[in-house]
């Protein structure tokens, strides 16, 4: 096959590559493209240096079997559009086309169904998104789910490499911010993204249409806060949920455990204990009444927020 990875010199696109050699994807041919400013540095595959190309309207015309992008909303809108055009699928992770009608947003384990014969651009859920939906879609389809009250404790790594590299700084003294409104280290930040609607960010309404078109139902209720917190990698998530039918907690653990890279467990789990994983942990699990509960949902965003979710579209088309 024949992949191309447009940001591959951010977090996101490096650890595409990662995932790319740990599943063991057969690549014939990759393909790395970033801006003019990274041209010309050498990334590692499968041993092997290669060489970073700049992005241009004309590398998008080629033929690929696979195109990932994780560039920004801007870069995509234009670019990924141009590649489509010219008959490539695109694997798509910015907020650029996840909701667009007619484009499917996918998260495999739940409706890998929608990218079966298809060509064009695919869009990847928000990071945040994909780690609850992946734990809650099994008790929706059994108990559907009325109400959902989350709030996310979000790590620096998913504003992108040069917010990690901001909160790094400010761990060593360095307290310039260029990234984030404040400072970061030592801190939490009440709210991701741009201020819109109502006093709602941006990153909470992605919570709330994302969750709502992933799962096919949009009489689900959802109350985000989303909170960026001083972690390198590695978004927590508190989430209380409000069914429709009566459930027992044997029932929850039994869906949670039934759920494709989910793991339910009794231990407290952190972000620190999921780094590098591709799989969903789901712990502190509260009962309130016959029709509410609680869980601790924790994931590495970079990988099941991102990387690791692309590539398994990759893989559910490839198959």
């Amino acid at each position: 096959m024949v992949i191309g990875i447009v940001g591959a010199t951010g977090e996101v696109g490096r650890t595409m590559i990662k995932v790319l050699e740990d599943f063991k994807i057969p690549v014939k041919k990759l393909k790395l493209f970033a801006s003019n400013k990274s041209k010309g540095k050498f990334l590692e595959f499968n041993g092997k240096k290669i060489k970073v190309e700049e992005l241009t309207e004309k590398s998008m015309k080629e033929k690929y079997d696979f195109l990932l992008f994780s560039a920004g909303k801007n870069i995509s809108t234009h670019f990924a559009q141009i590649a489509a055009n010219h008959g490539n699928i695109v694997i798509d992770n910015s907020s650029a086309f996840r909701m667009v009608p007619n484009i499917p947003l996918v998260v495999p384990e739940i409706n890998g169904h929608l990218v079966k014969n298809y060509k064009g651009i695919i869009a990847n859920p928000n990071c945040s998104t994909i780690q609850m939906v992946l734990s809650i879609h099994k008790i929706h389809e059994f108990l559907k789910i009325k109400e959902i009250y989350v709030s996310t404790y979000q790590a620096v790594s998913g504003a992108g490499h040069k917010a990690l590299k901001e909160y790094l700084n400010q761990i060593s003294g360095n307290n310039e911010k260029n990234v984030f409104p404040k400072q970061i280290a030592h801190n939490v930040i009440p709210v991701i993204g741009n201020i819109l609607n109502d006093n709602f960010s941006e990153e909470e309404y992605k919570m709330i249409n994302e969750t709502k078109k992933i799962l096919n139902d949009n009489s689900i209720k959802i109350y985000p806060t989303t909170v960026r917190v001083p972690v390198k990698y590695g978004h927590s998530e508190s989430i209380i949920i409000r069914t429709e039918k009566k459930f027992k907690i044997s029932q929850i653990k039994e869906l949670l455990s039934k759920s494709e890279n989910v793991i339910y467990t009794e231990d407290s789990t952190t972000p620190l204990d999921v780094e590098g994983k591709d799989i969903v942990y789901v712990s502190r699990l509260r009962k309130f009444d016959d029709y509410t509960f609680s869980i601790w949902n924790v994931a590495d965003n970079i990988r099941v927020g991102a990387a690791t979710n692309a590539i398994r579209i990759l893989e559910v088309m490839r198959k």
